[in-house]
């Protein structure tokens, strides 16, 4: 089985990747085909921009749910992170499905493996 630490580091990695992913749609980047389905190819519009930031919080939120869950930060948080993980498996677990039945070939082929990575990190973690 997968080191509990080992998994939160792997996903404190990859929600970073994540995260600036959500922060370059939200500045402007035109890679909306790789996000929310290819429905919004180009730059996103200012009101998607504002979900990017939104998304890029809520992987914020989920790393340092995984972080404090393994012991690695906010020890004085680690009851709350206790249930609050569950959120974050099942966040991942959505994420990992919305990604792989995705109609944007590009966003399945880049963000499939990434969800499923965090998925089975935030089970890892989860379980310890």
């Amino acid at each position: 089985m997968l080191d509990t630490n080992t998994a939160a580091y792997v996903f404190g990695f990859f929600t970073a990747i994540v995260m600036l992913f959500q922060l370059a749609l939200a500045l402007g980047a035109p890679w909306g085909e790789m996000a929310m389905g290819g429905k919004f190819p180009g730059r996103f519009s200012p009101i998607l921009r504002v979900s990017a930031i939104v998304q890029m919080l809520l992987m914020g939120f989920a790393a340092i749910v995984v972080l404090t869950r393994a012991g690695l930060v906010l020890e004085n948080y680690f009851v709350f992170s206790k249930s609050a993980i569950w959120f974050v498996v099942t966040l991942c677990v959505l994420s990992a499905i919305l990604n792989t039945i995705t109609p944007s070939k590009k966003e399945r082929i880049l963000w499939s493996p990434v969800t499923i990575i965090l998925m089975v990190c935030a089970v890892a973690v989860a379980r310890s």
